[in-house]
């Protein structure tokens, strides 16, 4: 493992002295119904959740800036959301948690994504959204640039955070990376599998899954391409990227570094108990970033964001990781494999 315990502790202790990230990105709420069931409805053949506790929590890109938070890491949230009663309740998770709500814009015409998760303790029972992914209007989307565009100066990079919601546009997308690259400032992608992945082109670091590259390479001609190690240069030599990460699940991450590699490298999963996936690219994102701003290599970084990963998916729902949890995952980490 190429992160030796100084290096950890030097890079996640410079993370509470970087200038704030922005988080550019579709945003939402998560919902969490929690009970027991005890019977089966006699007006039709369905469970009877008995509900023993409901919560919300910031979903989609909120939280990506949740997961920065957790971290010590100042950010701004920069997106859409309606002008409805849950528009309220996201500006109120927000302020509960300490973060900015001035890069939000309000759009009378869209709901705000609201995503209710039934749950008992063995399973999910459904889940119940509300949404529009209808693409955001002509004014709308030059109230957001404007926004973005307010931020560049004061801001240590950007994170765009695809949920393929509606907001994002080729525009959009290459605005932003151009500000951000013109600056001399890291723009991380966390990709949609439903954007092309042309408008992402030039983006220091790019963040698909292993499915989402498949689809990616697919998008840009390459419909047989499997081989890992190709469609990472792949999407590498097509869109202009210094830098990618392709997360593997259990099987760890493979990254390809243009400006030290040669090859892709892959490093195995942290993960040594997984209860719930539920915004862990969220965290590992918010990690990864945070990590190559506070000097980190590419590989430094994604060790970084495989524990934080770690951590979150051993808890119930979308989750967060702390400092002391990533430095305790870390060290045990560290213990179980001398």
């Amino acid at each position: 493992m190429k992160l030796t315990p100084d290096r950890f502790e030097k890079i996640i202790n410079h993370f509470k002295t970087l200038n704030p990230i922005l988080v550019v990105g579709d945003l939402g709420i998560d919902k969490y119904t929690y009970g027991e069931v005890k019977r089966i409805s006699p007006e039709a053949p369905v469970p009877v959740l008995e509900v023993q506790k409901e919560w919300n929590k910031l979903g989609l890109a909120a939280n990506v800036s949740d997961n920065l938070k957790s971290l010590d890491v100042n950010s701004t949230l920069c997106g859409v959301i309606g002008d409805d009663s849950r528009s309220n309740l996201m500006e109120n998770l927000l302020e509960e948690r300490g973060l900015k709500t001035w890069g939000l814009v309000r759009d009378s015409s869209r709901h705000t994504t609201y995503k209710e998760r039934v749950t008992t303790s063995t399973q999910q029972i459904c889940r119940v959204d509300y949404e529009t992914k209808d693409m955001i209007s002509e004014e709308i989307l030059r109230r957001v640039t404007g926004r973005v565009n307010e931020f560049v100066s004061t801001h240590s990079c950007v994170i765009i955070e695809d949920y393929g919601k509606g907001l994002f546009s080729e525009n959009l997308c290459q605005d932003i990376i151009h500000r951000f690259k013109d600056q001399n400032l890291l723009v991380a992608v966390d990709p949609s599998r439903s954007t092309p992945p042309h408008w992402y082109k030039g983006a220091s670091l790019l963040k698909p899954n292993r499915v989402e590259s498949q689809i990616m390479a697919q998008a840009l001609g390459y419909f047989k391409e499997k081989k890992l190690e190709k469609i990472a240069e792949i999407l590498v030599d097509k869109l202009h990227l210094e830098k990618i990460i392709i997360t593997l699940g259990a099987d760890g991450m493979a990254m390809l570094d243009t400006k030290t590699d040669t090859e892709l490298k892959i490093i195995p999963t942290a993960a040594n108990e997984v209860y719930d996936v539920s915004g862990a690219g969220d965290t590992a994102i918010a990690a990864i970033s945070s990590s190559l701003l506070s000097g980190a290599s590419l590989e430094e970084a994604a060790w970084i964001g495989n524990c934080a990963a770690g951590v979150v998916v051993r808890k119930r729902g979308t989750a967060l990781c702390s400092i002391q949890e990533l430095r305790d995952y870390y060290g045990n980490f560290m213990k179980s494999l001398s």
